[in-house]
């Protein structure tokens, strides 16, 4: 872990860049560099070379040219955007080519992130259980963009990647044999939630997360931030972590 200060630019300043800004500050670090909808980063560029890295939280219709612009300027990146990744290949092109470090992950929370690690194996486990139905359920605010969430996503991929019968992800898949089905929901106030879910005809098996604040995922992000100093390559959150 990086121990010294740090400048940190925080490329999307709503709640939850100023959480991560709160975060970042209690642990010594400098904000150098702020950017909304009313300060884009393509107006700040010439701040970039004064910043060690950057924390980059905003929607899918302005992640992808932000961290082109990062990786021009070859800045370490640490990216919580989700939705954008029609496009990884090409970012990640970017910053392979310019030699600098970039972490993405659909979540920054530690438990999270440990829940991966179990649903991953719960899936290999279901494999060849062939009369239980996976399915996912998530929910979230009413002010997040995208659904179903990045999570969602990463959880449906680490079990189509552990369940043979199983080739895709939908949130019509009712109906459809080889997807996962998907639910969400958009209700206020709540902070992030996750289940799992394996359905027989005489048993229910579940897992899930819950998130009682946004603190967990700023401090993913900063924890983050502090790793990938000094680092080269493409990383994810579970780098960070070490699982």
């Amino acid at each position: 872990m990086q121990n010294n200060k740090l400048n940190i630019g925080i490329i999307g300043y709503g709640k939850m860049g100023k959480i991560i800004e709160e975060t970042a500050l209690a642990k010594g670090h400098e904000i150098g560099l702020k950017t909304n909808s009313d300060n884009p980063l393509e107006h700040q560029t010439s701040i970039l070379d004064s910043i060690d890295v950057a924390i980059e939280f905003t929607s899918p219709s302005i992640a992808p040219e932000n961290l082109k612009l990062l990786a021009a300027h070859k800045i370490p990146t640490v990216c919580g955007s989700t939705a954008w990744l029609d496009q990884y290949d090409d970012i990640i092109n970017r910053f392979q080519s310019t030699d600098t470090p970039f972490i993405y992950a659909s979540n920054f929370s530690i438990g999270v992130n440990i829940f991966f690690q179990i649903n991953g194996l719960l899936a290999k486990l279901m494999n060849h259980q062939n009369q239980y139905a996976p399915s996912i359920y998530e929910s979230h605010h009413t002010e997040k963009k995208d659904a179903p969430s990045g999570t969602a996503v990463s959880i449906a991929e680490q079990m189509i990647q552990g369940i043979d019968r199983k080739l895709s992800w939908s949130m019509h898949a009712d109906q459809i044999e080889e997807s996962i089905n998907i639910k969400a929901d958009r209700i206020a106030d709540v902070k992030g939630y996750h289940e799992v879910n394996y359905i027989s005809e005489i048993d229910k098996i579940s897992i899930s997360h819950e998130a009682y604040s946004r603190e967990g995922f700023a401090q993913g992000a900063v924890l983050s931030a502090e790793w990938i100093i000094g680092k080269k390559g493409i990383f994810g959150f579970q780098d960070v972590l070490g699982i």
